[in-house]
Order: structure tokens, then sequence, then C-alpha cells
């Protein structure tokens, strides 16, 4: 029994849960943000249930990949593949599973533009990234963010069947949060990727460029979470929203700037989180309020 449950867990950690949860979270705001009104709940489900799974085949694959790396890291070396609890074999075959489940869901229930944006994502995160960039370029982050900032666009596609710009402002807006937010981590995280041989940006060109290059980003960040106001997209509730969690991302990378230590990176890095679901979370408020309005009146 004690195996058994062993197992089970081994897999679900293989799906890497927070982070697909994360991923289907800006994904259901892209569904949500995608029509004026409710989203009718046998596409909501399939569309959730089919990029979830694919997110998670990515995360198998990038287990698989990274096996004998994360073994020489501290944070990673209790992962189920660098303990043996779990073969590559078994491991990569769960994430071919996954894969056509998700995909089957995506082209019956869903739409074709949807399964195949998100089997695009997934082979840009789970192969490009994991196996070329990540390995080839400190830039590997900045490069392989565009598979990490495709789930609002695919939860767009979802319910309106096609690519449009407002889809595509949810994308700018996680791609250019991508590189403050793990580049913090790296930072916190250095002497692991330097004794894996992971050329990030820390590791290339040290603590202070590395730092610099994150205040310029999310000063980037910053901007970039004003177009959705500026292009009539969202109104003065998001706008307040993200002024306030720009602000606050911004103290967090100035102070990093001034107290270069691991646990000022590891607060940029764990606040940079809850700014990205809480940006998104008002933006869903936002867009609902004149729907409340009408409720009301």
């Amino acid at each position: 029994m004690a195996a058994a449950i062993s197992t089970w867990r081994d897999y679900v950690a293989l799906c890497k849960p927070k982070i697909v949860c994360l991923i289907v979270f800006t994904a259901l705001v892209g569904m949500l943000m995608a029509t004026p009104g409710p989203v009718a709940l046998s596409l909501l489900v399939p569309a959730t249930l089919g990029i979830g799974l694919a997110a998670a085949s990515a995360a198998a694959v990038n287990h698989v990949v990274d096996r004998k790396v994360d073994a020489l890291m501290a944070r990673t070396h209790k992962r189920p593949l660098p303990k043996g609890d779990l073969s590559a074999r078994n491991a990569i075959c769960f994430a071919a599973v996954l894969c056509v489940i998700a995909m089957a869901i995506l082209v019956l229930r869903v739409n074709m533009l949807t399964a195949l944006l998100t089997f695009i994502s997934l082979i840009g995160y789970g192969v490009i990234y994991s196996m070329f960039l990540k390995r080839a370029t400190p830039q590997n982050i900045v490069i392989g963010g565009a598979a990490g900032a495709a789930p609002p666009v695919l939860g767009w596609t979802a319910v309106s069947g096609s690519l449009e710009p407002h889809a595509l402002l949810l994308f700018l807006i996680i791609f250019a949060w991508t590189p403050p937010h793990f580049w913090a981590l790296a930072i916190a995280r250095r002497k692991d990727y330097e004794n894996a041989a992971i050329p990030m940006l820390p590791v290339t060109h040290g603590l202070e460029f590395t730092r610099l290059h994150i205040l310029l980003y999310t000063l980037l960040l910053f901007i970039v979470t004003l177009l959705p106001y500026l292009t009539g997209m969202s109104g003065i509730t998001y706008l307040s929203g993200a002024l306030a969690l720009g602000g606050g991302f911004l103290y967090f990378t100035v102070k990093l700037m001034r107290r270069p230590e691991e646990a000022t990176a590891m607060s940029t890095f764990s606040y940079s989180i809850w700014y990205l679901m809480g940006l998104f979370a008002v933006l869903l408020v936002d867009h609902y309020i004149p729907a409340l309005a009408q409720l009301v009146l």
C-alpha cells in the first residue's frame, strides 16, 4: 500500500502541479476574457482539462530531459527520477499518455486551433526549451518564455476560435514577466546552476548584471501591463490593480539591487508568483464589472 501511494505521488510530482495550477488559472482567465458573458461548462471543462493535461505532459518531459541535471542540484535532487523512484521510460510513457488524452479532448471537444497551439506550446517547453535552449544560451528563459506565455491565448482561442489582439496582450504580459520571475530564482540558486553547468544569466554574466536586467524587465513589464487599459480592453479597476501590483514588483527589484542576498532574491521570486495571480484576477474582476453593474441596476 505504501509503495502504491509513493508511486502515485511520484507521478503527480512529474506534473509540477503548482506550475500547472498557475498555467490553468491564466488559461481560464483567457477563456473568460474572450466573451462578455459566461462560458458554457460544456466548453469550459474540456478546454481547462485539455490545456492542463498538456501542461502536465510538458512538465513530465522536462523531468525526463533534466533528470541528470536535477541530480546535481539541491533544489531538484529529490525529484522522482533522480531519486530512482521512477524510470525515465515510465515517465516518458506517462507524458505521452497525457499528451494523447489532452490532444483528443481539445480536438474533439474544443477546436483544432486550440489543439494545434497547445501542442506547439508543449513541444516548445518540453523539447525546444528543455533539450536545447536551456543549455545553449543565458537568454534561454527569455526565448523559451514564449511557451510559458501561451496559456491565456489557448484559453482565448478555445472560446473565440481565433487569434485576437487582446489575447496577444495577455501573452505579452506573461512573456515580459517570465525573465524577472525566473532570474530572481536563478540568483538564489546560482550555485546549483553553476554545478550543473546550466548557463543561467547569474552564472554567465554575474549577479550585478542579472539584478540590473531584472529591474529593466520589471520596468518593461510595468509598461506592458498598462496596455490592456490603454487599448480599451480593461477599465480603471484593472489599471488601479496593475499600478499597485507593479509598484510592489518594482519595490522588490529595487530592494534586490540594494541587497543582493539570497533571501531577497527568493522574496522577489515569491512575490512575482502572487503578482501574476493578482494581475490576472484583477483583469477578470474588471471584465465582469459591467455585467455586475447591470444586475444591480
